[in-house]
């Protein structure tokens, strides 16, 4: 089981151009889709899962070319989008016993067991007899995914699934979805947030403006950042001068001022000192060479 993306571009209506030339290969396990809002995660997720048409290019899931096996494809998916809903009216119960015969699950025996094993994995067994529209928002996430495992597919599309959570069921969320991830199925995750993609995923891609600027393991992107993280203890006077500067990744007030993290080509400066970087840094820094292209071609374009 592998997804295949090959020079996948996307133009919509109005000119605008959404994916340029995406090339990625995505195996089994939990792989994440890390850019800022707007970098085309969603657009590329919602090709994946046929719910738009590339431009152009190729996608193939499991050999299955998407533009000729659309019917094929959409069986094998679960698709849990950001803005995932529920019928407020339902309980938990009801709402998942709706999902399953709209996935073909006709035996009330079959379904029961499907749907209680099911709530038993995201952990809403004991809150299986609630209207789904009291549920927090967590365990509205973990509904979504219950119901995208309804029938059993070998490859989930989770987008942004953590936004607007509180950090422990940001943690929980992240967890049900690499418990998920061992069971020899793919599961894309797409977010915007650099802790969901650091302690959970095998490989990741990172998205800017449409492109495609890193794809590989977590590691390689950090060991890229490796000698352009820096700490700078500075006044409280001085704050400004130095976020004018360089991009600041965190701010640690002192007894003197402030402990500074930066991410820099050369800091030119006696008062910073090297750092280990981590994924957040490395994030940082890429944009940031991503963002230095861009410029740099707009210079030659007007030359």
């Amino acid at each position: 089981m592998q997804i295949s993306v090959s020079q996948l571009s996307k133009r919509y209506p109005g000119g605008k151009l959404a994916l340029k030339d995406i090339d990625l290969d995505i195996p089994k396990g939990l792989f994440g889709l890390l850019g800022p809002n707007g970098a085309g995660k969603t657009t590329l997720m919602r090709i994946l899962v046929t719910l738009l048409k590339p431009t152009s290019g190729q996608v193939t899931i499991d050999g299955l070319d998407i533009r000729k096996n659309r019917k094929e494809i959409r069986r094998q998916i679960g698709y849990l989008p950001q803005d995932f809903s529920v019928f407020a009216k339902l309980t938990v119960w009801e709402f998942m016993d709706y999902s399953a015969c709209l996935n073909g699950i006709l035996s009330k025996n079959q379904r029961r067991d499907r749907i209680d094993l099911l709530l038993e994995t995201v952990g809403l067994f004991e809150a299986r007899d609630r209207l789904t529209g009291k549920l927090s928002g967590g365990m509205k996430r973990r509904l979504g995914i219950a119901q995208t495992l309804i029938g059993d597919p070998p490859v989930l599309v989770v987008d942004e699934p953590t936004a607007g959570l509180d950090p422990e069921e940001r943690v929980r969320f992240r967890n049900l979805l690499s418990d998920l991830s061992a069971q020899d199925r793919i599961i894309l995750l797409s977010t915007h947030i650099v802790g969901d993609i650091s302690s959970t995923c095998e490989n990741i891609a990172l998205m800017d403006l449409g492109r495609i600027i890193f794809d590989g393991p977590p590691a390689d992107l950090v060991d890229s950042a490796r000698g352009k993280v820096w700490t700078i203890s500075t006044g409280y006077e001085d704050l400004d001068s130095w976020k004018e500067r360089f991009p600041v990744i965190s701010t640690v007030p002192s007894e003197s001022g402030y402990e500074l993290r930066i991410v820099a080509e050369n800091p030119d400066t006696l008062e910073a000192k090297p750092a280990e970087p981590n994924l957040e840094d490395a994030y940082i820094h890429y944009m940031q060479k991503a963002a230095s292209g861009r410029l740099s071609r707009v210079f030659e374009n007007k030359e």
